[in-house]
């Protein structure tokens, strides 16, 4: 009798072992996998800096000293370094898409004369106005900083050229805007998520 009942308090004890070792694995593994509205905004930057992907739709706006322009641009990004660019709006550029792969940079459209794409929409075509390179001068510079701001985090980060700031909601952690200052060419480019999805290794 008394070696029946230790059995069944080793199999109670070794049962709860594995209960405990599981809640434990999957509470690390949910932290981990995504950013909840408890999660500190420290948390929500490391989960930035760490996509692996995203996807979104953007409103962009081009203001320099000649003129003004807007956007609508699909993203799409994969790591390490691979990011295609859609141009949504406006119709006379629809469809012209841009696709980075490491160092190589390729420009589709057979409707359109490419030349004029460089000299006219230099801006959209330079592949600087995505979510990944912020993340890649934030992390390089050491002055890079943030706050928090009402019911948001506020990035900043700078580089010899150019001043970016990202706004990222403080409930969810997904960006809201980014807005980059070149200094050299008077330029200031603000760039509106409408719609973002993100995969981060945090």
């Amino acid at each position: 009798m008394k070696k029946k009942n230790i059995f069944i308090l080793l199999a109670i004890i070794l049962i709860l072992g594995i209960v405990i070792f599981f809640l434990f694995f999957y509470d690390n593994t949910a932290k981990n996998l995504k950013i909840g509205n408890n999660s500190t905004s420290q948390e929500k930057i490391e989960y930035i800096l760490n996509i692996s992907s995203y996807q979104a739709t953007v409103q962009v706006e081009v203001e320099s000293n000649k003129d003004q322009n807007q956007y609508v641009i699909k993203q799409e990004y994969k790591k390490p370094d691979n990011l295609s660019q859609e141009v949504l709006e406006p119709s006379n550029i629809a469809g012209v898409k841009m696709i980075k792969n490491g160092n190589q940079l390729k420009i589709e459209n057979t409707k359109l004369n490419l030349s004029s794409i460089f000299e006219n929409y230099e801006p959209i075509v330079d592949n600087n106005l995505d979510l990944s390179s912020f993340i890649k001068d934030y992390q390089a510079d050491a002055k890079s900083s943030w706050k928090e701001e009402g019911n948001q985090i506020v990035m900043n980060t700078k580089t010899e050229q150019e001043e970016k700031t990202l706004w990222l909601d403080k409930t969810d952690g997904k960006p809201k805007k980014l807005e980059i200052k070149r200094t050299n060419k008077n330029t200031k480019i603000y760039i509106l998520y409408n719609e973002v999805n993100l995969n981060s290794l945090k």
